[in-house]
């Protein structure tokens, strides 16, 4: 596993909540006193991780100039997880399969809404591919606020064969499409299920479309075509939860 640095108040406490085995040391500005960085000094104090008290120029340089409110911690990111690791996932299952698939999606940003919206649906993972994906790193981790310590993420050398793979176990693979005919909400999605999202723009790639067993769109009434990919998955797993009554 790598290391990053994880920054700011937030980010740093979702660190110490999910996570705290994980983090190597921290720096904290020592001319900060205030009541939103004292619990997370308590808190390190606690945990029994080194602080190091740094000026905010050492911070700043440590951070590269972004907002790091004082605090910085050296944590060990989350490994991605196999296939082999999903095959046995998918196995133990005792519930429908609630999957988010994100074929070629780079942008760590989106990863990490993904993971946050995933946790609070409470979605069995997420599948990536190995090439021309984003992997875990320290903007997922911040953006993920927790989330991706509690949500596998699987990388997979070869997407299309794991999709047939998962069709073999009986889950559905679903795909978004804005062409679809199919309304989201028109579809039943207490089956077990894969969703799968495409890059903002191309979408799915046409090798992956061809695993789709259905497709389905947001239904939309304005003027933009399409949405950020993170918040259409959004919309969608919030519907497979709103269905399953979860």
């Amino acid at each position: 596993m790598s290391q990053a640095k994880v920054f700011g108040i937030h980010a740093a406490q979702a660190a110490l909540d999910y996570s705290a085995d994980k983090i190597k040391r921290a720096w904290v500005d020592h001319q900060r006193q205030d009541k939103r960085l004292m619990p997370l000094l308590e808190a390190l104090n606690k945990y029994q991780i080194p602080v190091v008290k740094a000026d905010r120029k050492k911070l700043d340089g440590l951070a590269e100039g972004k907002n790091h409110q004082g605090i910085i911690l050296d944590i060990q990111l989350p490994g991605v997880r196999t296939e082999a690791d999903l095959k046995s996932a998918v196995q133990s299952l005792d519930t429908p399969a609630f999957f988010l698939v994100l074929d070629q999606v780079q942008d760590p940003h989106n990863l990490g809404a993904c993971l946050r919206t995933a946790d609070a649906v409470g979605a069995d993972g997420i599948i990536i591919p190995k090439d021309n994906s984003v992997g875990i790193t320290s903007t997922v981790c911040k953006v993920a606020s927790g989330a991706a310590e509690t949500v596998p993420v699987y990388q997979v050398v070869n997407l299309a064969r794991t999709l047939r793979w998962l069709k073999q176990q009986q889950i559905w693979i679903f795909g978004s499409s804005g062409d679809s005919e199919q309304s989201v909400f028109a579809a039943d999605l207490t089956l077990p299920l894969a969703l799968i999202m495409g890059t903002e723009g191309t979408g799915m790639r046409q090798l992956t479309a061809r695993q789709c067993d259905f497709r389905v769109k947001i239904p939309m009434q304005g003027t933009v075509e399409s949405l950020n990919v993170s918040v259409a998955a959004g919309i969608m797993m919030y519907e497979v939860r709103r269905q399953r009554g979860m």
